[in-house]
């Protein structure tokens, strides 16, 4: 399939789209320092975030219905969630999560 030039400046432009979306707002917030109501409120966001995300692993969707504990994560997250405790290390936690899961995946 050869490359036309209409998709090679789409996919250009999209990439230009995307790294500027991302890099512009650290430019503007080197220029301004944000009030300490706001950065207090944005520390929370990185917390909602991977919350969300655990949440949705934890459980399982079924259309119609309530959804359904995801048994592995959950057993998973128990281990998980100590170490994250203990050490307070993205890489520890990490690690740990995915080594219980794949326990118990091997498990049952």
């Amino acid at each position: 399939m050869a490359l036309s030039s209409y998709v090679l400046f789409v996919i250009l432009g999209s990439g230009l789209v995307t790294w500027l979306s991302r890099v512009i707002p650290f430019i503007l917030l080197k220029q301004f320092k944000l009030p300490k109501v706001v950065v207090n409120f944005l520390s929370f966001v990185p917390i909602c975030i991977m919350t969300a995300l655990w949440m949705e692993s934890l459980f399982i969707q079924h259309l119609g219905q309530l959804p359904s504990l995801n048994v592995p994560n959950a057993l998973a997250s128990i281990p998980t969630l100590i170490s994250a405790m203990i050490s307070k290390n993205l890489l520890v936690i990490v690690i740990v999560g995915v080594i219980s899961l794949a326990i118990i995946n091997l498990a049952f």
